[in-house]
């Protein structure tokens, strides 16, 4: 697999297509990371790691209001091939703030608004609405 998070977004993506309550996905400190933020952010239940079979997993419960769910899109923006770094200054809204940019700052991954608040750039990693 060449890009891990583009994996666990499609994962999320899959689920919620077919409206399943959760998802498991390969655990790795980057990718609870931003299962975290989205926890945050109340775009899903709740977020734990889990050992099945001797490999740890991140479970995460999807989030639904009246059968509709609370991620409609998700979008992986920097890829391996071609990473995409933004500094403060170039931090955008996504849909005038009803979504949210993921970005790998050197405080750890952030929101695209924690960024501004703290002033900082760094990698983005992708936009969920």
């Amino acid at each position: 697999m060449t890009d891990p998070i583009a994996d666990m977004l499609t994962r999320i993506r899959n689920a919620v297509a077919v409206k399943k309550a959760e998802v498991l996905i390969p655990f790795s400190k980057v990718k609870f990371n931003i299962a975290k933020v989205l926890e945050k952010e109340n775009y899903v239940g709740s977020v734990e790691k889990v050992d099945q079979d001797r490999s740890p997993q991140i479970k995460v419960v999807l989030k639904y209001d009246a059968g509709q769910p609370a991620i409609t899109h998700l979008k992986r923006i920097s890829k391996p091939g071609q990473k995409i770094y933004i500094n403060n200054q170039e931090i955008k809204k996504v849909l005038n703030g009803y979504g949210l940019s993921i970005i790998s700052t050197s405080r750890g991954i952030l929101t695209d608004q924690e960024a501004r608040q703290q002033k900082l750039g760094g990698e983005l990693m992708c936009e969920i609405w």
